[in-house]
């Protein structure tokens, strides 16, 4: 038994103690074990009345309300938005992930030719790409086309490898776009309903919510019937609205109108982030 705490060094009773009397740490601290790290993980977070499942109820049937919820301070039952987001965030990706590289690794049935292959890619106003096996770049910059001639400037099977790896490689980064995607969603929220007096980091938590429950429903649209796929398309739209009347409060042609502003706002910071991401994903 030792006689201080391992985590505050406090000094311990003489008598011994189960935990600390400074911090509350237990005193006999042990390595867990692999069992004990799955009952933590589906006791504390995965059980049905955990914290997640509880959150995601609310996220789901009622849409804003997981955001007042946070904004008027109660906050102990449910995930905070930021692990929330995570959370969903890379398991979806993940499955996403696994998804892409399942199709693009299907094999290719024996006995089919060989043929060259052809590869165009229309970047702004130029184009670059494989043509009749051989490569061309138009109207880039010189630097660009030297660093994608050496990657596209193969023979047809290395060719056919090379995109697929670049498929999976855009998904891999696609994550850390969204830490771009968000914060900027947030800032034209912020910009729309200027008048709310809200902070930032309070549209930042709509933003959050709001985005986990999308990945929710990018997750739903990657089940294999065609079913989840329209339900996925047509509750994105409906729970931003929903949950935005609920948070923000507006007459439906105000919030109409700052959605529209909001809207092309974000949808012209999506094509950049994902232009760049797709150009980082070419040469790097």
């Amino acid at each position: 038994m030792p006689t201080a705490c391992l985590n505050c060094e406090a000094p311990l009773p003489p008598a011994g103690a189960r935990f600390c009397p400074a911090c509350g740490q237990e005193t006999n601290v042990k390595p867990p074990t692999l069992r004990e790290f799955a009952q933590q993980l589906g006791g504390a977070y995965l059980s049905t009345e955990g914290a997640l499942w509880r959150t995601l109820k609310l996220l789901v049937r009622r849409p804003g309300e997981l955001t007042r919820q946070y904004l008027a301070g109660r906050r102990k039952h449910y995930v905070l938005p930021l692990r929330l987001y995570l959370t969903v965030s890379v398991l979806v990706l993940l499955a996403l992930r696994l998804t892409t590289a399942a199709s693009l690794d299907t094999p290719r049935p024996e006995g089919t030719a060989q043929r060259p292959a052809n590869v165009t890619l229309n970047i702004g106003n130029g184009r670059a790409g494989i043509e009749g096996g051989a490569f061309f770049c138009r109207d880039l910059p010189q630097w660009f086309c030297t660093r994608l001639q050496r990657r596209l400037d193969l023979d047809p099977k290395s060719v056919r490898r090379e995109m697929a790896e670049i498929g999976t490689r855009f998904m891999s980064n696609l994550g850390a776009a969204m830490f771009v995607l968000v914060p900027a969603f947030a800032g034209w929220q912020r910009l729309a309903w200027w008048n709310r007096g809200l902070r930032y980091t309070e549209h930042l938590v709509f933003a959050l919510h709001l985005h986990a429950f999308w990945f929710l429903m990018l997750g739903l649209s990657l089940l294999p019937t065609g079913v989840p796929v329209l339900v996925a398309m047509l509750a994105a739209p409906v729970h931003a609205w929903l949950a935005e009347r609920r948070v923000y409060g507006a007459r439906w042609w105000v919030q109409a109108l700052r959605d529209a502003f909001v809207g092309t706002a974000y949808a012209v910071t999506l094509g950049f982030v994902l232009t760049a991401l797709a150009v980082w994903t070419l040469l790097f």
